[in-house]
C-alpha cells in the first residue's frame, strides 16, 4: 500500500497548465534581445512594449508567445494574460483559435464619422470583404475627424473614406503610415530653437522668472484639466527627489486631434518645451506616451529623439518614447501612470496625486502636448503677447479641433473666448452647405452638448460649467438641423461603455444600462437622472463622473427636440 508521500509524489510528477516551449523563447529573444544578456529587458514597465514588438511582427498575440513571455521576464502569465487583454490593439489568439487575417480594417465609429455615414461604410466593407483574407471591425476615435469617416488598413489611414479607396488600399497592400514631413532639427535650430533650452541650462533663464512668465501669460493645462502650469511644476519640485516628466501624447477624447497638428508639423518645438518642463522639476527622465493611433509619429519622434542625442542636446535613453495600445482610459493622469508602469491603465485611488507620488512611486510632472508646445514661444515673444490674444475677457489661444457640419474642419488656433458662431464664420467657412446649425460639442465627448441658442459663450475654461459643459481639450463637433440627436447621444454612451476600464462599479455598469436606456423608444427621464447622479458621485474617475453629460444636456437644452421625438413627455 502506497504511502501519503508516495501518493503527493505521484500527483505533482508532471507540471500544471500549458508548458513553456524553449523554441517559441528562443524566437522571442531573437525578436526582443536576450534577457539574460540585458536585464532591463525583464523590467515590469517593457511589457507593453514586448507586446507591441509581437504583434507587430505576427499580427497577433499567440499563448504560446505569452507564456514565452511571461517566463522572459519572470512575471505570472496571468500578469501578462491581464494586461495583453486589457487594450484593444491586442489581439489575443488562444491555442484553439485561428488567428485573424493578414489585414485588418478599423471603421472609425466615433461621433464625427458617424456623422459622415461610417454605418454605411462599415457595412459595404464587411459586404464585400472576403473573411479568410480582411477583417472589418469598429474602431473608436482615431484623431482624424477632420477628415472623416476614417478607416485604417492595418497602420494606413485613410481619410475621407470611401468602399472604393480602402479597397484600392487592400488591393495595393497600402498597410503602413504615410510618411510625414517635418521640421528637422537643423530648421529648427535656425530659426532660434532651443535657445530657451540652453538658456536655462546655462542660468540665463531661472525656474521661478519662467514660472511667473507663464503665470502671467495664463497658461493653462490643454489638455481637458485646465489646471495652471506654473503651479504644477510648483506641486511637483515640493517633493523630494528623484522625479519625472511625462508628456501625455494620447489624445484619445473623440474629436480631439490638435496634438497630432503639431507633433507632425514641429516635433521640436514640443520636444523644447518638454524639455524645459523637465528641467523645471529636475526630472530623472522624460516619457512620451504616444496614442497608438499615430503610426506615424511614432516614427518622427524617435528620428527627432535620435537627432537630439546625436547633437548632443539630450544623454541618450533621457526622452523615453512609449506607444499606448488603444485605451482612452490612459487619458486619465494616473491610469496613464499605470500603463507606462507595464499594467492595465486602470485609474488610481487619489490621494496621493501624481505629483506626489506618480510613475514608479516617484513625484511625476504629466503635462499636455499642446501646453509644453507654447512655452518656448509665449518665451519669446513674451507674456503679454499670449495673453492679449484672447477674445470677450479671457486671455490666450486655443487650439480649436473642429469637425463635423462645417465647411473646413481642422485645426484652427483662435483667440481663447472666441464664441461658436464667430469660429465658424471667421475660420471655419460657415455651416457645410445645406446644413444649419442645430447643437455642438464644445469639448468632446465627456464636454456636454449646447444648442444653437447658446452657440455666443465664449468658449474657455470656466466659461461653460454654469451650463452644464466644459471645454476640456476644445474638441468641437457641430451637429445641424439634419442629425438625430437620440443617435448622436448613443454613440457617445456607446463609446463610453466601450472604454470603461471596468474597475468601478458606477462606471462599469452605469455607462451600459444608459445606453440600454437611450436606445428605447421612449427615456425613462427619472432613471436617466438618477442614474447619472450615481455615476456622477461614486465613479473613481472622470470617465464615470462625465459620461451623462450629454444626456443631460439634452434633457435641459433640447427638450422640445426630445418631445417633438416623442422620446420623453410633451409639455
Amino acid at each position: 500500500m502506497k504511502t501519503d508521500e508516495q501518493k503527493v509524489k505521484r500527483r505533482r510528477s508532471g507540471l500544471r497548465g500549458r508548458q513553456l516551449e524553449p523554441a517559441v523563447l528562443s524566437g522571442l529573444r531573437e525578436l526582443i534581445g536576450d534577457e539574460r544578456v540585458d536585464s532591463s529587458l525583464r523590467h515590469r514597465d517593457r511589457l507593453i512594449e514586448h507586446l507591441h514588438l509581437i504583434q507587430d511582427a505576427d499580427g497577433y498575440l499567440s499563448m504560446p508567445r505569452l507564456r514565452a513571455l511571461a517566463s522572459f521576464m519572470n512575471l505570472p502569465m496571468a500578469a501578462v494574460y491581464e494586461t495583453a487583454t486589457f487594450y484593444a490593439h491586442f489581439d489575443i489568439v488562444h491555442d484553439e483559435q485561428t488567428p485573424p487575417p493578414a489585414i485588418t480594417l478599423r471603421v472609425c465609429d466615433s461621433l464625427s464619422c458617424q456623422l459622415a455615414g461610417a454605418s454605411a461604410l462599415h457595412k459595404a466593407l464587411a459586404d464585400g470583404a472576403d473573411p479568410s483574407q480582411v477583417r472589418v471591425v469598429h474602431a473608436p476615435c482615431m484623431g482624424r475627424c477632420d477628415t472623416a469617416p476614417v478607416v485604417a488598413v492595418g497602420h494606413h489611414h485613410v481619410g475621407n473614406a470611401t468602399s472604393e479607396t480602402v479597397g484600392a488600399a487592400v488591393e495595393q497592400q497600402q498597410v503602413q503610415p504615410d510618411e510625414i514631413h517635418w521640421q528637422k532639427l537643423a530648421d529648427y535650430h535656425s530659426a532660434g530653437g532651443y535657445q530657451l533650452l540652453k538658456d536655462c541650462r546655462e542660468g540665463r533663464v531661472t525656474v521661478d522668472s519662467l514660472a511667473e512668465e507663464l503665470e502671467h501669460a495664463g497658461l493653462r493645462g490643454l489638455g481637458g484639466a485646465g489646471f495652471p502650469t506654473y503651479r504644477k511644476w510648483q506641486a511637483v519640485r515640493a517633493e523630494p527627489g528623484p522625479r519625472y516628466a511625462v508628456i501625455n501624447a494620447d489624445e484619445g477624447e473623440p474629436g480631439t486631434f490638435k496634438d497630432r497638428y503639431y507633433l507632425e508639423r514641429e516635433p521640436h518645438g514640443f520636444l523644447e518645451g518638454a524639455l524645459v518642463s523637465a528641467w523645471a522639476v529636475e526630472a530623472q527622465a522624460l516619457y512620451i506616451y504616444l496614442r497608438d493611433e499615430y503610426p506615424g509619429l511614432l516614427v518622427v519622434l524617435k528620428d527627432a529623439i535620435a537627432e537630439l542625442e546625436t547633437a548632443g542636446i539630450v544623454e541618450p535613453g533621457f526622452v523615453i518614447l512609449r506607444r499606448g495600445a488603444g485605451a482612452y482610459i490612459c487619458g486619465e493622469e494616473s491610469a496613464l501612470i499605470e500603463s507606462l508602469e507595464g499594467k492595465p491603465g486602470k485609474p488610481r485611488h487619489r490621494p496621493p496625486f501624481v505629483a506626489q507620488k506618480g510613475l514608479f512611486g516617484q513625484p511625476t510632472l504629466v503635462n499636455n502636448v499642446e501646453t509644453v508646445y507654447w512655452i518656448p514661444r509665449i518665451h519669446a515673444q513674451g507674456a503679454e503677447w499670449y495673453a492679449s490674444q484672447g477674445r470677450h475677457g479671457r486671455k490666450g489661444l486655443r487650439s480649436f479641433s473642429v469637425s463635423g457640419r462645417v465647411a473646413r474642419p481642422g485645426v484652427h488656433v483662435a483667440p481663447a473666448g472666441i464664441t461658436l458662431n464667430e469660429l465658424i464664420e471667421e475660420y471655419c467657412g460657415g455651416m457645410a452647405e445645406g446644413h444649419r446649425l442645430l447643437a455642438y460639442l464644445p469639448g468632446g465627448a465627456s464636454g456636454g452638448i449646447l444648442p444653437a441658442s447658446k452657440a455666443d459663450i465664449p468658449l474657455d475654461f470656466d466659461t461653460l460649467q454654469e451650463h452644464g459643459c466644459f471645454i476640456g481639450s476644445a474638441a468641437v463637433i457641430v451637429l445641424s438641423d439634419q442629425d438625430d440627436l437620440q443617435a448622436a447621444a448613443a454613440n457617445l454612451l456607446g463609446f463610453f461603455a466601450d472604454e470603461s476600464c471596468g474597475q468601478c462599479t458606477p462606471c462599469r455598469v452605469g455607462t451600459e444600462k444608459m445606453l440600454t436606456l437611450l436606445e428605447r423608444d421612449t427615456w425613462d427621464e427619472q432613471t436617466l437622472q438618477q442614474l447619472a447622479g450615481v455615476m456622477a458621485d461614486a465613479s473613481i474617475c472622470g470617465l464615470g463622473q462625465a459620461a451623462p453629460n450629454p444626456v443631460l444636456s439634452l434633457l435641459r437644452d433640447f427638450r422640445s427636440e426630445l418631445a417633438s421625438s416623442n422620446l420623453i413627455a410633451k409639455g
